[in-house]
């Protein structure tokens, strides 16, 4: 059974003809998806979110850091946005909940089942990942990435391109685990970055820590900066 995902990308000469003259419709649905999310998440004043493996689990020191590291966000007001799944995504909706925070889950219809996790208070089904990545950086103030897999480096380069283009304000985007993400670090560094393929300031963009309440003071200074600024989020 395809996905939406699947069915929007399909090649028009792998459809049949009347499938192909279904797509400009499945646009309303697109839509619709982008209406529900906006209204579900509206009241969101401030948020983070958080990223990392689904395989994570609960005896893995990276899901008690991102409990604590939700924990501690949500104590200071901020919304925990995941994308409602197991791992490390249900640490953080966990500690979220432990200090009865806004716990904001963002599920992905997959072709095998995804169920959200128990710790979700405001759960929004998607069908697209697009209109889900829309929403995760719509509503956040900052990305915390965990150790993850190809869809966790998805957001993360993702986040940081459309940060270097200018297309969102710039936000905290935190790599937590130095052992896991440095690797990665330095070689963005020696070759990208010494090939020119990027500007030197762009390895600002990242911030290092295995330090929960380093990741959630960085989160907040940036968040304290960003609003004497007096610049709405919207319009950043």
């Amino acid at each position: 059974m395809l996905t939406e995902d699947e069915k929007l990308l399909q090649s028009p000469k792998d459809e049949a003809t009347a499938f192909t003259r279904s797509d400009p419709w499945r646009v309303m649905r697109i839509t619709s998806e982008f209406v529900e999310g906006f209204d579900a998440l509206s009241d969101i004043q401030k948020g983070v979110t958080i990223f990392g493996s689904a395989r994570t689990g609960p005896d893995d020191p990276m899901y008690g850091a991102a409990r604590e590291t939700a924990r501690l966000l949500a104590e200071q007001g901020f919304s925990i946005l995941t994308g409602a799944g197991p791992g490390i995504m249900e640490a953080a909706n966990r500690g979220a909940q432990d200090v009865k925070g806004h716990s904001v889950g963002c599920n992905i219809e997959l072709p095998f089942e995804q169920g959200a996790n128990p710790y979700v208070d405001t759960l929004v089904n998607f069908r697209y990942f697009f209109v889900r990545k829309t929403m995760f950086i719509k509503y956040s103030n900052a990305f915390i990435i965990f150790p993850g897999g190809f869809g966790t480096l998805d957001e993360l380069f993702e986040a940081l391109t459309l940060i270097q283009t200018g297309k969102i304000y710039q936000f905290p985007v935190i790599l937590f685990g130095t052992h896991y993400w440095a690797g990665l670090v330095r070689w963005i560094g020696s070759r990208m970055a010494a090939e020119g393929k990027i500007s030197p300031g762009d390895l600002d963009l990242l911030l290092l820590t295995d330090d929960p309440r380093e990741a959630a003071q960085a989160v907040m200074d940036a968040h304290e900066a960003q609003t004497a600024s007096r610049v709405p989020h919207d319009e950043a």
